[in-house]
């Protein structure tokens, strides 16, 4: 999977795209332990295993944040882009829920739609993403997110 590249006068026609599912990605320990260091969020359900066994999770969790941070190489993998892209930037999340942990050693994946695209002149488009972080094995999502982006043309 990869970027599908659309000329800018047809990226407004992508609202409604539901794109291929990322590939699966493993949340071992040592990331969230990584995570855990670079926010300064030690708190022991995401780090101390003995301790986190014993709540209602069974064992370690990942960061909420860390699994959104992981939206970024997820959707590299299935996105939709404009030609003539120099760059990209994030813009902000018009919608977030954490819907259920990550437990240490999931599989993640997402699912992403097109909902929105705004062509805000020439050579800048602000594109809404809604994204669902599925867990392997488990019914419910990690969260579900409408991710906005804005890309910038040359």
């Amino acid at each position: 999977m990869a970027i599908t590249w659309v000329e800018p006068d047809e990226m407004v026609n992508m609202v409604g795209t539901k794109l291929p599912a990322s590939d699966w990605m493993t949340v071992d320990q040592d990331r969230i332990d990584t995570f855990a260091d670079c926010t300064e969020d030690h708190q022991f359900i995401h780090i101390d295993q003995e301790a986190a066994a014993k709540t209602p999770f069974g064992g370690t969790i990942a960061h909420g944040f860390l699994t959104l941070s992981l939206l970024t190489k997820l959707s590299s993998e299935n996105s939709i882009g404009v030609k003539g892209t120099v760059m990209g930037v994030n813009y902000g999340i018009d919608k977030l829920r954490f819907i259920a942990p990550v437990r240490a050693g999931k599989r993640i994946r997402a699912h992403s739609e097109i909902l929105d695209v705004d062509r805000k002149d020439a050579n800048r488009f602000l594109v809404k993403t809604g994204v669902t972080v599925e867990i392997e094995g488990e019914e419910t999502p990690a969260l579900y997110a409408e991710w906005l982006g804005m890309s910038f043309t040359g």
